[in-house]
């Protein structure tokens, strides 16, 4: 038995196939370009997605006979605005999850409509990341468009409707819409009916791993397909933490992609007070409070492509000793697209702090990269105030695969990081769902905990640790006394 797993990301879309046991058998990946057509936007289109499922799925096949495939999952890019027409067209680009543009939209649902409100409906604050503001923005500025739209949807869901024919969301992502009643499971009317949309015009929702359908004939033929099951699927974030066992009370994940997240598994519904964190459901049927950047590895591409003109991350990283960590005296704010957990600031920007004349190239690249694990630590502290726990964690995603940047999260955050052995995130989370839903596993916990292992952990040194203290403390007082300039220099 064969499984796929899609993992819909922001630069490209990777493809795993696995067997039953979990063993990962191939991976592939194909690229599609981001759209920036004005500052703070994020626009992607929706067909080149779907191209890439279609280059990047027979690929992933090549050497495998392609009717032992039994499921498809999938695991994406949440808060994406995908609309339809009544052909099922795709009506304008996606906006996309680090899109800043709904600045007016997130206000006016904060401070009109009212924090207390939205959580008491949705169990989240607005973000301008969501969808529901991105929805009345196309309400106000592309009415037009917004008069056409049939079918609201989210960027994996797309992918779950080419393979079959069917509009669906699972609840881990519906999460991030600010349009899902999350501690009841259904959409809110009363947010539907705040956006104009009707729920005829949502897609109807599942948990991540019960079945959606089967892919249609005609990509069957096309693939060489059997009959193939299509999972809900999930969040990226929900899918990386299936993939990494982080299902259970108390469990704790840091994904360090694109935007960086803080995981943590819950058997009950809860809400941050602060709406800091998020309150989302999980992929495994029960919830979950996470905490997202939105600029983490991106940060390092940034710095190390754009900034310094290099590809040679692993020499940068090289040029900075072990005597450097806990000793840098300049910082970096890695707000490249604004900030979400838990600044919640459209406005706020990426800025190096405390250069002089002896500041090196390698002093600004470890600033960089303590500035993620700092702005991490953010989160972290929010759910400490909670009350929450949080012992050790795992970490994924394209940063965990630096020793380096995991010795310093490792040691800014005081706890052990442990490593899983298929470091593969939302695609293979996806594929353990697609088995779940094919019957090989009873329940999603059950597939996690058969499947997922620790190879080796990254434990903090406590003098280290220390000195990485002393530094968050410093860091925390630059964003408050940066806040209000960034807003004067929009």
């Amino acid at each position: 038995m064969l499984f796929i797993g899609i993992d819909l990301g922001t630069s490209a879309c990777k493809f795993l196939l696995t067997d039953e046991k979990g063993a990962v058998l191939n991976t592939v990946s194909r690229e599609y370009p981001l759209m920036f057509p004005h500052s703070g936007w994020s626009e992607q289109d929706p067909a080149h997605w779907w191209q890439a499922c279609l280059d990047g799925i027979p690929a992933l096949l090549e050497g495998f006979d392609a009717k032992d495939v039994c499921g498809i999952g999938a695991g994406g890019q949440m808060h994406g605005l995908v609309i339809l027409d009544e052909n099922d067209e795709v009506l304008r680009p996606a906006i996309l999850w680090n899109d800043g543009r709904t600045s007016e939209e997130v206000d006016y649902l904060n401070c009109e409509i009212g924090r207390s409100v939205l959580s008491e409906r949705t169990a989240n604050i607005a973000f301008a990341g969501f969808t529901a503001p991105k929805i009345l923005w196309v309400k106000k500025n592309e009415p037009h468009i917004f008069a056409r739209i049939k079918k609201i949807m989210l960027p994996k869901d797309y992918i779950v409707y080419k393979l079959t024919g069917v509009h669906s969301c699972d609840y881990s992502d519906a999460s991030g819409m600010l349009l899902l009643d999350v501690k009841n499971k259904c959409w809110s009317k009363e947010m539907l009916e705040l956006c104009s949309v009707s729920e005829a015009q949502m897609p109807a929702l599942y948990e991540s791993y019960e079945k959606v359908g089967t892919v249609k004939s005609e990509l069957c033929a096309q693939f060489g397909f059997g009959q193939v099951t299509v999972c809900a699927g999930a969040g990226d974030n929900a899918a990386a933490a299936v993939g990494t066992g982080t299902v259970g009370e108390g469990k704790c994940n840091i994904s360090l992609g694109t935007s960086g997240t803080v995981f943590i598994s819950s058997d009950n519904f809860g809400v941050d007070s602060t709406n800091g964190l998020h309150s989302f459901a999980h992929a495994d049927g029960y919830y979950h409070l996470m905490g997202c950047m939105l600029s983490a590895a991106s940060c390092n591409k940034w710095w190390q492509d754009e900034i310094i003109g290099t590809k040679d991350y692993k020499g940068e990283e090289a040029k900075i000793t072990d005597d450097m960590l806990g000793n840098n005296s300049v910082f970096f704010l890695p707000y490249l697209m604004g900030e979400r957990s838990p600044i919640n600031d459209t406005d706020a920007r990426a800025t190096f702090v405390g250069m002089s004349m002896d500041t090196t190239r390698a002093d600004m690249t470890q600033a960089m990269l303590e500035g993620v694990a700092f702005a991490i630590r953010d989160s972290f502290e929010v759910a400490r105030e909670l009350g929450i726990d949080i012992k050790r964690s795992n970490i994924c995603g394209g940063g965990s695969k630096s020793p380096l940047w995991k010795k310093i999260f490792a040691n800014v955050l005081g706890i052990p990081l442990d490593i899983i052995k298929t470091e593969e995130g939302p695609g293979y989370g996806g594929a353990i769902l697609a088995m779940v839903a094919c019957g090989v596993y009873p329940d999603v916990r059950t597939a996690a905990h058969e499947l997922v292992s620790v190879v080796s952990t990254i434990e903090p040194d406590p003098a280290l640790t220390a000195l990485y203290e002393k530094r968050y403390q410093q860091f925390k007082k630059i964003y408050p006394a940066m806040k209000q300039l960034f807003k004067d220099l929009k």
